[in-house]
Formats: structure tokens, sequence, C-alpha cells
């Protein structure tokens, strides 16, 4: 028996020197094909610090990626740029793709992972996980969604425009009732009410979400209910004039497209207006495993084609709106937010969540930038039976000082808004129509 336990040792020990060798070999050429070099010198080089690393990288469909960068066990200056190469050149699929990610996209055909019971735990995982860490990422806004910047510089600008863009496409006026789903923290419904005097009701399914939304609408007529967008409650506050869904429907899921749908359809009034404001993909939609995990439980990309399909018969699909690479900038600035927080308390305290925040926020950036993974997409819906003629917007306003106000901006200097408002105006008659026509 000695003897037997005394070769085995080395012959383990090879075992493992043998798999790490072939794995950092199998990685090492991947990467050299777009560019990027082990320990190299470019800030899209990753930085290696465990040799185990290689053969945990190649496990969990990308699980073992996110989560040796959130142990510590390898870096990137540059990680948006390195996801952005490695998607765009399909190396991720070749090499850290398993069969882990065909039964995930085959979980979304035979289970409905957004049902009534599972809908809260993506509430619980992520919405839930303080006010302040949201508070201190997103800024004045509380908008949790991309934001639009063609004429825009910075994260408060972008956001505004984001809300103008919104409700210049719902042709909002005072005398409207608009239906929020998935309101988050108030942001849009703050904006909308104060702005035009609207009655809004904002459902979101995070108790703290509701709170703080409640809080920040004080005053204004916004109601805010703390329910799932199935519940009983919306319903009885309706019908409505506009309804708008904005970075929600990733929560909905394939299985209940349809009835997403059928509950707006049923809301809205029969010459309103429904906008839809999500990501999309064009890809496989096989998803992330890291991400499932770690950031969006049971979260879901919709493909093109799910929106005409989900639709049919009970609306007419007046606009398709695609600006992904604006994602990208959003990302980045939410990102910058954070690393200016670090260390100051809570979460942002702990290392562990602010390197997995960190490889969430830029590996998203990444995917936006590659133009082959993510898209975001704002539809415009009418009511199949509709009458009401509609016209396509994008052109961006000159931001004002009154519009600063309503975002909750109020404490940039003049000078900044005098060069922000030179800018704008400078750029107002050659605004970029960037639009892009999609065929379901």
């Amino acid at each position: 028996m000695s003897e037997y336990g005394t070769a085995s040792a080395p012959r383990a020990m090879l075992d493992v020197t043998t798999r790490q060798s072939a794995s950092r070999k199998l990685i090492e050429r991947a990467l050299d094909s777009i560019g990027v070099e082990v320990n190299g010198p470019n800030p899209w080089d990753i930085q290696v610090h465990r040799e185990e690393f290689f053969e945990r990288a190649l496990q969990g469909a990308g699980l073992g990626l996110g989560e040796s960068y959130m142990d510590g066990w390898w870096d990137c200056e540059d990680l948006a740029e390195l996801v952005s190469r490695t998607l765009r050149s399909n190396v991720e699929r070749l090499v850290f793709g398993d069969w882990r990610l065909a039964l995930l996209a085959a979980s979304t055909w035979f289970r409905n992972l957004q049902s009534v019971t599972r809908s809260p735990q993506v509430a619980e995982a992520h919405y839930n996980l303080g006010n302040d860490v949201f508070e201190k990422m997103l800024g004045p806004s509380m908008m949790y969604s991309c934001a639009y910047w063609p004429n825009a510089s910075t994260l408060d600008e972008a956001q505004e425009a984001k809300l103008d863009l919104v409700c210049r496409k719902l042709a909002l006026q005072a005398s409207d009732r608009v239906l929020d789903i998935g309101c988050g923290w108030g942001g849009f419904a703050r904006y909308a009410a104060r702005r035009f005097g609207c009655n809004i009701v904002g459902v979101t399914i995070s108790r703290p979400q509701a709170e703080f939304a409640t809080n920040l609408c004080a005053g204004l007529p916004v109601t805010i209910l703390n329910e799932d967008y199935r519940g009983r409650g919306l319903l009885q506050h309706g019908p409505f004039t506009k309804i708008v869904s904005i970075g929600m429907f990733e929560h909905v899921g394939r299985r209940n497209y349809r009835r997403f749908f059928q509950i707006v359809n049923d809301a809205l009034d029969p010459q309103g207006l429904f906008l839809l404001h999500t990501m999309g993909t064009y890809g496989s939609g096989r998803g992330d495993l890291w991400m499932r995990k770690y950031i969006f439980p049971n979260g879901e990309l919709p493909f093109t084609r799910h929106l005409p399909e989900a639709a049919e018969g009970l609306f007419r699909l007046e606009d398709w709106h695609d600006f992904g690479p604006d994602y990208d900038r959003t990302l980045m600035a939410w990102w910058r937010n954070v690393e200016a927080q670090i260390g100051t308390g809570g979460l942002l305290s702990d290392e562990r969540f602010c390197r997995m925040w960190r490889y969430y926020l830029l590996g998203f950036a990444g995917a936006f930038r590659s133009r082959v993974a993510n898209q975001l997409w704002q539809v415009v819906f009418s009511p199949a039976g509709s009458t009401t003629e509609y016209r396509s917007v994008r052109c961006q306003r000159p931001r004002s000082s009154r519009a600063a106000a309503i975002l909750g901006c109020e404490g940039s200097s003049a000078a900044s808004k005098t060069r922000s408002a030179r800018r704008t105006i400078g750029r107002a008659s050659s605004c970029r129509w960037r639009s892009q026509s999609i065929e379901a």
C-alpha cells in the first residue's frame, strides 16, 4: 500500500501539471489570435497571478473565468476592451463554452424561470443590495438603464437626454395617465411628473426600490406599487393613455413575453402608446452562467423576432431605435462613479464585491462595444386598432436649466451649464439620427 501511495503522488502531480500546461497553451493560442498576450504590456492583456487560473477558466461556461477574477487570480487594466475583442472573434464560445451553455439555453424552453414565484429572486440578489450602492453609481437621475449620448458629455446630461427622448416618443402631456412597468427608483416617474404634470403609476418588485421611489416622488402625482407586473393592482389603476417599460423586460423571459404584451394591451387606451426600452441580442442567446449566478438570476435577453411575435394581433410596431453603443459609455460612466467610492463603507469596502462589480460593469461595456453581442432597443407600439398617426423621434432637444432641475442636477456650476448649452445648440442643426432598421 505504501509503495502504491508513494508512486501515485508524483503521478497525480504530473497529471495536474500536464492539465495546467495544456490549458495554458490553449488559452494563450486563442488570446494570441485576437492580439491579447498573457502577462503582456498592453492594457487589454491579462495579468495572471496563479497558474491554476488556466484550468479553472475553461470550466463552467464562463463561471470559472468570472469567479477566478473575483478571487484575484488574474487582472486586466482594460477589461472592457478584452471582452470586446474576445466576443468579436468568437473566442469566448470556442474556448470557454461547454455543454452547460446549451443546457442553460434549453432550460428557458422547458422551465418558466421568470414565473411569479421565481421573479423575486432577481430583486433579492441584485436590486435589494442597498440603495446607497446604486445612488453612488447612478447619480442624481437614479436611472439604471442605457443613457442617450449623441450630444451629451456627462452621464447626467445623457440620462436627461434619454428621459427627454422617451417622453417625446410618447408625446407626453399633462392629461396623460402613465404606467411605468419596472419603475426602479422612480427616476422616470419624477422626471415625467415634474416636467409634464401627468399622473404616473410605477410598478416594481423590489421593496427598497418602491420605498426609495415613493420618497423621491413625494408631492408629485405619482403612485408606486410594490408588486409583480402580473399583480392585480396594475389593472385596478388603469386604463392608461401611455405605458413605458425601461430596463425591465430583460427579466420577463420568453415564456412570458406574450402574457406581458397582453397585460400591456389590457391596460392601455385604444389610442395610446407603449414604449419598450430593453437590451436584446442578435446572437444565440445561450447566456452566461456567471451573470446568472452573481448578477441577474433568471435574466434573459430577447431576440429581434421575439418582440413582433409577442405583439402580433395586439399591437402595431411603429418604431424601432437601436443605440447599443451608448450603453458602452453608460456602463463606463457607472464604473467610474463606483471606482471613486471604493473604500467608503458597506459593500464598496468589500474587495470581492468590488471585483465582482467591476467584472460585471466592464464586461457588459465590452459586450456592447463588440456590436456582436448585446444591443439596446427602444421600440414604440400602438394598439392594433389605433387610428392615431405616429411620427418617429430621434433628435435631442437643447438642454435647459429647467430640465436639469427636473432631473435633479441643479448643483452643476453656471459655467458648466453655459458650456453645455453652447455645445448642444451648436450641434442641434447636425443632430445625428442614429436609427437602425431591423427586420424581425
